[in-house]
């Protein structure tokens, strides 16, 4: 008699989504070895990168040395521990509570796929922000110095200003067009 869980429908895509983000997936579970290199195989995770039988605390513990490897890791939904220890902690929305607190990022469905979305979308969300703050401090250094040595009519500089907080709340807005 064999019991186990089924794969969800969504995670050999989602595998294929993160290492089209530049990302490697690992497989560590508490699972038997058989079985986690047959649900590598069927997410597309290679063989080396499986590691089974793996108690929570264990899990830890690789977490840490895949860190220094400078490896990102993600984890599953009841290892509180490992979720915490990790750079990126995720946890499902359908997991435990221990898991959702020690997690940096809870997902709210249940899918997978979600996972390379919620990286895509914080990417995106840090690219805009550094080209807001591009733009606030070029105008800054350039506009402010150049207003108070009387170069630049001070109304230029306030309407300067104003638009630049235009094109910062515009330019934030664009992360609402992201995924569509």
């Amino acid at each position: 008699l064999s019991v186990a869980d089924t794969v969800r429908p969504d995670a050999q895509r989602s595998v294929g989504e993160l290492r089209d983000l530049g990302l490697t997936a690992y497989l560590l579970t508490g699972d038997q070895e058989s079985t986690a290199r047959a649900v590598a195989r069927e997410v597309g995770i290679p063989a080396e990168r499986v590691v089974a039988e793996v108690r929570p605390e264990d899990k830890h513990a690789m977490v840490e040395r895949l860190q220094r490897q400078g490896r990102m890791v993600g984890d599953g939904v009841n290892d509180a521990a490992a979720l915490a220890q990790a750079d990126l902690g995720i946890a499902m929305g359908s997991g435990t509570d221990v898991a959702a607190a020690s997690a940096d990022l809870v997902l709210m469905r249940s899918e997978v796929g979600a996972i390379a979305q919620g990286i895509g979308l914080s990417r995106a969300t840090l690219r805009i922000i550094k080209q807001n703050l591009a733009w606030a401090f070029g105008y800054n250094t350039a506009a402010i110095p150049l207003a108070m040595a009387g170069l630049l009519n001070p109304m230029i500089a306030g309407g300067a200003m104003a638009l630049s907080s235009v094109l910062v709340v515009t330019n934030s807005l664009r992360l609402r067009r992201y995924g569509r």
